[in-house]
């Protein structure tokens, strides 16, 4: 959900649904939350309960493979037991709080979980492929100038199973027929700052007893925090690691992301090889356009000198109004040219197709119209 542009359809109104009060998600939260848990534990959980372990593996195939959250509709479990499981086990803890369509098929959630916190999630389809982008905390800390995720600061951390259900959310949404096929982990925060949890969430989208998606088909996207990336690449779970750069140079880039006072380009660059050197796999560079700011062609420049350093490819992303904000997009002229420094320089560039603009698609924007005034 990082700010998404280009080739955008023409905007339309957006087919908007408010549905519950985000206060009313607090209600919840009373049952043993089934999203929280591996197989081994909720095995362990059904034994304590004087249940048999066997059980809990057809509520997991219920809820994955079906992606069905009633427990009444579990229907190979005797009356008696989904009687028993009623109050004592919950699948799905937040509330839609509105829901979004886009005239190009992206759908867009806003979903509230306990504690008011608000969170945001996006379908995104685009031929045989529908991919899932999600948040792991509700707001966010690193303050990147240009994106709405952060104006509101970070309220609190997600848990492992909301970030698992803001799949099931999202799938249920799509329809049981067509799986998702991807998940990007690029919405609202920083994933590598709630990591604990950032893990357990993809483990689970990863095992085979939860969501079944494999690893290669998972991207996790990060403003750059060497540690953690390092330990990421140490669990060696295939997955696409995507770095938001939006600068070439680091007195550029402190001016647009606050946490680059943090860790300097080139630590960060130092953790990526890392990250390749155990996984083998490449690594993707973001980059947000904006017209003025990071577009010159000095800067595809020495983008393109950096990039070479590094066995990765690059995202242009044209940058996607937000109300409030003063940032413009660049000219289509602009991009491609910007692209064009970088390819002749010999770097692997795409510019990313704007989506679900409509749907108020970028992070962070359908949290903040939500928002009461």
């Amino acid at each position: 959900m990082s700010n998404e542009p280009n080739n955008v359809v023409p905007p339309t109104q957006p087919t908007e649904t408010p549905v519950t009060p985000p206060a009313l998600a607090a209600a919840t939260g009373q049952g043993l939350y089934v999203l929280e848990h591996n197989r081994d534990s909720l095995r362990q959980w059904f034994e304590q309960q004087g249940l048999q372990p066997f059980r809990a593996d057809q509520v997991l195939k219920w809820v994955y493979q079906k992606v069905v959250s009633d427990i009444n509709k579990m229907t190979d479990l005797s009356k008696d037991l989904r009687d028993a499981l009623r109050g004592r086990m919950e699948v799905f803890r937040s509330q839609i709080a509105r829901q979004s369509r886009a005239n190009d098929g992206v759908i867009k959630l806003l979903l509230a979980f306990p504690e008011d916190a608000q969170v945001e999630c996006v379908m995104i389809p685009q031929e045989d492929r529908r991919t899932a982008c999600l948040s792991t905390q509700a707001g966010c800390a690193i303050g990147c100038v240009f994106c709405a995720s952060g104006m509101q600061g970070l309220q609190r951390n997600l848990t492992s199973g909301e970030i698992v259900e803001q799949l099931l959310r999202l799938q249920v949404a799509l329809g049981r027929d067509k799986r998702m096929t991807h998940v990007v982990i690029m919405g609202m925060g920083e994933p590598l700052a709630n990591f604990d949890a950032t893990i357990d969430a993809i483990y689970t989208i990863n095992e085979k007893w939860g969501f079944g998606l494999g690893a290669r088909h998972i991207t996790v996207s990060t403003v750059g925090i060497p540690k953690r990336i390092r330990e990421l690449a140490d669990h060696n779970l295939q997955l696409n690691l995507a770095i938001s750069l939006h600068a070439p140079t680091d007195a550029l880039r402190k001016q647009l992301v606050p946490w680059a006072e943090q860790f300097t380009i080139k630590e960060i660059f130092e953790a990526a090889k890392y990250y390749f050197d155990i996984t083998g796999r490449e690594i993707t560079l973001e980059y947000v356009m904006l017209a003025g700011i990071n577009d010159h062609m000095t800067q595809a420049n020495q983008l393109s000198k950096i990039a070479r350093t590094l066995r990765c490819s690059v995202n242009l992303i044209p940058f996607n109004p937000v109300e409030g904000l003063e940032y413009k997009r660049p000219s289509v002229d602009q991009v491609y040219a910007f692209q064009e420094v970088l390819r002749q320089a010999g770097v692997r560039t795409k510019v990313r197709k704007s989506r679900g603009v409509a749907a108020d698609a970028a992070c962070g924007q359908l949290r903040r119209r939500a928002a009461p005034e």
